[in-house]
């Protein structure tokens, strides 16, 4: 067993306390967290202990893994004393929100041959997943197009937009990640344009709710990703592969699966209410990825080095949306 400890206990971080202590193949050993009711209530509600400082945590005679759910702005510390532990780690996105300290941080762990994860969990849908198969297969041919959504009910509040990077690094990062991952090669240059057209207000933080991104391949293909911060129906996401053979695509989570027909009209269940009932099943199976990849001694994916990638092709985006003009991607 994989004894683990979790940094941070807010809501991301009580999603993935449950998750440790229901994988059989983990020990939840500690929570750290710097309100410490809240580590507390955690550790209480999942059996495990409170760190009451990082060097409990960081300690490898007894800990083997750390899962970073922390403040962005602390992640990469935590990934760089994981490395000089001799810890692995699974840290939240991104490694920092400025890419050239997320650059080093992942360079300082790789020079420690550190076993690392970035939870990128949508590349652990089930779907998305078979989506992947089918493209890897040849069963469509040659990948030409693919279209992705992302389209959540509600806008966060303020004060989270305010420190979260903006639309592209925060809720488009993750679909830079499934792009070039389904596609299996990395986008060279990106063309973003981008509205307010739920709140206003986002213009003072040069952020947009409302964007279509198009990413170029190697060799001409395209990708088209769209986002907006509500709906007003529900969470909606999807993707769709476009083949020289064919189509694949993983289509829209209903909350559902019964249709009532009356007098002229058939009533479908509806999607679900926001992003985290669309996705919560993979947070528990990215975690069960890195634990076998930990009992196996095999590769993680997805890796450090991923999360780089899918950061610079957002670096690019928002360098996009302020330019008004395409950007070549600087990985």
């Amino acid at each position: 067993m994989q004894r683990f400890a979790l940094i941070g206990a807010g809501f991301i971080g009580s999603v993935h306390a449950a998750n440790l202590a229901a994988n059989p193949d983990v020990d939840f050993a500690l929570v750290y967290e710097v309100d410490p009711q809240r580590a507390a209530t955690v550790a209480g509600s999942f059996g495990a202990a409170v760190a009451h400082s990082l060097d409990e945590v960081f300690d490898a005679g007894t800990v083997d893994a750390v899962f970073v759910a922390s403040s962005t702005d602390t992640h990469a510390e935590h990934v760089r004393r994981a490395a000089d532990a001799g810890i692995a780690v699974l840290c939240e996105k991104p490694i920092d929100l400025d890419l050239a300290h997320a650059k080093e941080t992942a360079e300082y762990a790789a020079q420690r041959s550190t076993r690392a994860m970035v939870d990128f969990n949508r590349r652990f849908d089930r779907d998305y997943a078979e989506l992947k198969r089918i493209v890897d297969s040849g069963e469509i041919g040659s990948v030409e197009l693919i279209q992705l959504s992302s389209r959540g009910p509600a806008m966060p509040p303020l004060e989270y937009i305010a420190v979260s990077g903006g639309q592209m690094r925060d809720q488009a990062v993750h679909f830079f990640d499934l792009a070039r991952w389904i596609a299996g090669v990395d986008p060279v240059e990106v063309f973003a344009t981008g509205s307010t057209m739920a709140e206003p207000r986002l213009a003072d933080y040069g952020d947009v709710d409302t964007s279509v991104v198009s990413l170029r391949l190697p060799g001409g293909a395209l990708v088209q990703i769209d986002c907006t911060r509500r709906t007003g129906y529900g969470y909606d996401e999807r993707i769709e592969v476009l083949g020289s053979k064919g189509m694949a695509e993983a289509r829209r989570h209903r909350n559902g699966n019964v249709s009532r027909y009356g007098a002229g009209t058939v009533t479908d269940d509806g999607l679900h209410p926001g992003w985290f009932e669309r996705v919560k099943p993979t947070y528990a199976a990215a975690l069960a990825a890195f634990v076998d990849a930990l009992e196996k001694g095999t590769p993680i994916t997805p890796s450090l080095e991923d999360g780089l990638k899918a950061q610079a092709i957002a670096e690019a985006a928002t360098r996009s949306l302020a330019s008004g003009r395409s950007e070549p991607i600087k990985y």
